[in-house]
């Protein structure tokens, strides 16, 4: 897997919404928390539109994302926010120029349909990331910025580490290494049964996911389970399941018992409560880099 070159101060940096619209009273925070990470925004049209749920047509946010791959003088790329609406522009985003021409590329939630393509058919790591007006538009503590600097300004190898006091707890123990893939459990599911499905065969899965009740997260854990999505994967990361309580507790599996209930007989090695997804303060993880995982001491190490 091809590692684009880092970030640097002063990087050109294309802003694009692939997903929602930008609430406007977070727009232009979002541009001034890139430009205090020493970058110079270039801001793409889809940014500044509105179509119902989708910022601008899909043929639009499709044409912003080729463009800003395209365009020698960018560096890097930052999707601007998630939402819905990535998935409908697979068909419509020129995989073959975008292949030849590998980027830092940054985002979350719904842009996990993204990242998979960009890992799996394009061949290069890209950057699971707190985004401008999601996050990064109000203040953010020092752990989710300097996990965030150190991956984009070069640092994407190391130990991965939780903040302080906030540990990751053991699932099933034992020891793993592979390629890390994944993301939003809802994307990472929807991506089954078509031409851009995920491949977890001996990688290291990560999922998250944000306001889904226990039942629609074991509906979507048994959808990739039935499909051998974790038979095949070398190991298990779990981040943040941010509001997924039960409504109605009392009728109601805790998302440990379906964690246990699901993952644990896959035998496969599984950490929870990584700091990262929906939440803060959350790491920068490197999809498309290999790990190395012990869940029974916790820890998890980005290789070369």
């Amino acid at each position: 897997m091809f590692t684009p070159k880092p970030l640097f101060p002063g990087a050109r940096v294309a802003l694009i919404a692939p997903a929602g619209p930008v609430p406007p009273e977070r727009f232009g925070p979002a541009v001034r928390a890139v430009e205090e990470l020493s970058l110079k925004p270039v801001i793409f049209e889809s940014c500044r539109r509105a179509h119902g749920y989708f910022a601008g047509s899909d043929q639009l946010r499709a044409d912003d994302i080729n463009a800003a791959f395209s365009d020698n003088t960018i560096d890097g790329i930052f999707c601007i926010r998630g939402g819905y609406g990535a998935q409908r522009l697979m068909n419509l985003i020129d995989w073959n120029m975008i292949r030849r021409q590998p980027k830092v590329f940054c985002g979350y939630s719904d842009i996990t349909a993204l990242h998979i393509v960009l890992n799996q058919q394009c061949g290069f790591v890209t950057c699971h990331t707190p985004m401008p007006s999601t996050e990064l538009y109000a203040d953010v503590d020092d752990y989710t910025m300097s996990s965030l600097k150190k991956a984009l300004f070069g640092g994407k190898t190391g130990e991965l580490q939780n903040p302080y006091g906030m540990p990751v707890k053991t699932l099933v123990g034992g020891c793993a290494k592979g390629i890390l893939t994944g993301g939003n459990l809802s994307l990472v599911s929807s991506s089954l049964g078509t031409c851009y499905e995920i491949d977890t065969r001996d990688r290291i899965l990560f999922l998250e996911d944000v306001g889904e009740e226990p039942y629609r997260i074991d509906g979507m854990l048994n959808h990739l389970k039935m499909a051998g999505k974790f038979r095949d994967c070398a190991g298990i990361l779990l981040g943040s399941f941010t509001d997924c309580a039960a409504e109605d507790p009392e009728k109601s599996l805790t998302l440990k018992q379906v964690f246990e209930e699901l993952l644990v007989p896959e035998h496969k090695p599984a950490l929870m409560d990584l700091a990262c997804g929906h939440s803060l303060p959350s790491m920068t993880l490197p999809l498309g880099k290999v790990i190395e995982m012990n869940s029974i001491s916790g820890k998890i190490t980005v290789l070369d």
